[in-house]
């Protein structure tokens, strides 16, 4: 359970002010804030930035994009506004995302980065998910490397690494990574152990967070994190979103 120190402003008769830091004592004066915490005593809001009682804490802020919060939605970029980069991590309703810190490129005075999903647990369901056919022939050519025949050509989307699975009860199997692919044979690394039949119904699903398909939602909140032991500035939060047609 979270723990936090709450302020009591006179003024506006409540507790307008969280505190992330749980002191002994807590007293302004002179236009600092100072503490009280295993019998030292702290001036706050000078030296290095995040640092309480001798321990390094980033920095968090917390919101939500949540236009038209009637339909579905594609939230596919985040931009920032800001003197540095940050990392995000996101969750909507339906799926979550992340932001490396390195992911964010200037442009413009601004830092932007396209949104990733998670990769894991995989789901069927969304658009990195993409059906091939039925197996014609399967053949082991070599330790866990198996050939999956089909009677088409497999197309162009299908990609080196992508994970392949097939349709079984109760739930896809996942066979593993596709290492070759020519014409209508696909090689496969099973080293997730189950391998498919011929009839069986071949899929693949691609690394969602290679592809930045974005997040999918009605809303998404979104968490900012920044690890600097200096000043830094956070002015406006942008999104690119669209509707989803399913």
């Amino acid at each position: 359970m979270s723990q936090y120190t709450i302020a009591y402003n006179s003024d506006v008769k409540g507790f307008p002010t969280f505190y992330s830091f749980i002191p002994n004592w807590m007293h302004g004066m002179n236009n600092y804030l100072y503490s009280f915490k295993g019998g030292n005593l702290y001036r706050h809001n000078t030296g290095t930035i995040g640092q309480y009682y001798g321990v390094n804490y980033p920095c968090t802020i917390t919101s939500v994009l949540n236009t038209s919060p009637t339909e579905p939605k594609v939230f596919k970029t985040l931009s920032l506004e800001s003197d540095d980069r940050w990392s995000a991590t996101l969750v909507s309703d339906l799926q979550t995302g992340i932001i490396d810190k390195t992911w964010f490129e200037d442009k413009e005075g601004s830092w932007f980065a396209f949104i990733r999903a998670n990769t894991s647990p995989a789901n069927f369901k969304m658009r990195s998910a993409n059906g091939i056919a039925s197996l014609v022939s399967i053949t082991n050519v070599g330790g866990a490397l198996y050939e999956l025949e089909f009677a088409d050509g497999v197309g162009s989307i299908i990609s080196i690494g992508d994970a392949i699975y097939f349709n079984s009860a109760p739930q896809p199997l996942l066979v593993g990574a596709v290492t070759l692919i020519a014409d209508n044979v696909v090689t496969v690394n099973a080293t997730a152990g189950p391998v498919p039949s011929p009839g069986d119904f071949i899929f693949y699903v691609k690394n969602q967070q290679a592809e930045s398909h974005g997040v999918l939602g009605y809303f998404c909140e979104f968490t900012l994190t920044n690890d600097s032991t200096s000043p830094v500035e956070l002015f406006h939060v942008e999104s690119s979103v669209f509707k989803s047609y399913p």
